[in-house]
């Protein structure tokens, strides 16, 4: 019998035919069905009989139609097939799984596409840029990449070894798919820092009895991550104790957001809880990869391989700007809870990064630029963020929101 299940598999089809049809093949030995999609900005082209949709056709969805695709130089030809795949990959409903091949192109054609899909989906992206930096194509999804090895241009015995795989491992992920469990628990996503670690741990053990609490690291992509749940409506409430991300997205540090931070809060409208975690720092590597500006600054030496910055009362400023405008937008339940006590275990009565002319200066800002209103509301505690105290206030004020 032949499987309902539907793999699209997703490639250049100028310069990846081959390796397309030597993948469907091997899913058709499985009884799988699939749809060949052309992404080439090329046409026409030897392999166009082979594709079930056409570049043409994935072309069309770009805002400004097919011509914006085909009548460009390559570098802008690409950027724009891979606005129109991604819109053409979101508008389909049958999609089970997925399986790219691509070189750099290729790659940057088809996982932004990949990213758009919810958690969960077998996404797979056989690549020549597998075995580098991989964070930009993956972003905060479950995409699972494979190197080539070798160029994928034809297939040849090493080719022959890792497509095979390839097609293996995405049959797998769709013939044996675990079935969804009656969820018992709902989900709510929590930001956690190494300073911020005894608030959240508290509050997960708390909460833990009634809810499925997902922790995540903030280091750039655990709030991309976190957020990407959230657009997919895969979590009930967020607790985002450890906003630190957004210094690193300001002034320059590793772990880093990006500007699209708290926008799912607002498209979601989930109930939201957020705090001045480990806003009191920057991170960056070992001292000689600080960048000049910041030499005369104040440091702490987490290890060998990560420096922290205390941020100045300006960059605070700048912060509760950024911040409170973004909550603006939200037009769900939002409390946003400022532990006047301190913002991390370094900030602190006597701790390397106490200042409370930094902390007040985040604390004078967010005031003046957050519009309250009745479902979007600012607390003030005296309190410090990993006290007991402030575990409380953040579990009662979560209890009214989340009903």
């Amino acid at each position: 019998m032949v499987s309902h299940k539907l793999i699209y598999l997703v490639a250049t089809l100028d310069t990846k035919g081959e390796e397309v049809v030597f993948i469907k093949h091997l899913l058709n030995r499985q009884n799988l069905n699939s749809k060949i999609v052309d992404i080439s900005t090329k046409q026409p082209h030897s392999f166009n009989h082979i594709a079930d949709i056409s570049a043409s056709t994935v072309a069309k969805y770009h805002p400004e139609g097919e011509k914006a695709v085909f009548a460009t130089d390559r570098g802008t030809a690409i950027v724009a097939m891979a606005n129109a795949f991604k819109q053409f990959l979101i508008a389909q409903n049958d999609v089970d799984a997925i399986l790219g091949l691509g070189g750099s192109g290729g790659t940057a054609l088809i996982t932004p596409a990949m990213q758009a899909l919810p958690i969960g989906v077998p996404k797979l992206m056989v690549s020549t840029m597998a075995s580098g930096d991989i964070s930009g194509y993956i972003g905060a999804s479950d995409i699972a990449m494979l190197y080539s090895v070798t160029d994928i241009a034809g297939v040849n015995v090493i080719s022959r070894k890792v497509l095979s795989n390839a097609a293996n491992a995405i049959a797998g992920s769709v013939l044996f798919k675990t079935q969804e469990q009656v969820e018992d628990k709902p989900a709510i996503g929590l930001t956690m820092f190494g300073v911020t670690t005894p608030c959240v741990q508290s509050l997960s053990a708390k909460l833990n009895d009634k809810y499925d609490c997902l922790v995540f690291h903030a280091t750039g992509s655990g709030g991309k991550a976190m957020e990407k749940l959230a657009d997919s409506h895969l979590l009930k409430g967020v607790l985002d104790i450890t906003t630190t991300e957004v210094c690193d997205h300001l002034f320059d540090g590793v772990l880093a957001c990006d500007d699209d931070r708290f926008e799912a809060i607002a498209r979601s409208q989930v109930p939201y809880i957020g705090s001045c975690g480990a806003l009191d720092m920057v991170n960056f590597g070992s001292p000689d990869t600080i960048p000049e500006k910041y030499r005369d600054r104040l440091f702490y030496p987490h290890n060998p391989q990560v420096t922290l910055m205390r941020t100045t009362p300006e960059e605070n400023k700048i912060m509760a700007n950024w911040i409170a405008t973004k909550l603006n937008k939200c037009q769900g339940e939002v409390v946003f809870i400022i532990p006047e006590g301190g913002f991390s275990a370094l900030d602190i009565e006597n701790g390397p990064f106490e200042s409370p002319q930094a902390d007040q200066a985040f604390i004078d800002e967010f005031e003046k630029v957050f519009m309250q209103t009745e479902k979007r509301r600012l607390i003030k505690t005296s309190h410090h963020i990993n006290s007991p105290e402030f575990c409380n206030l953040v579990i009662n004020e979560f209890k009214n929101i989340i009903k």
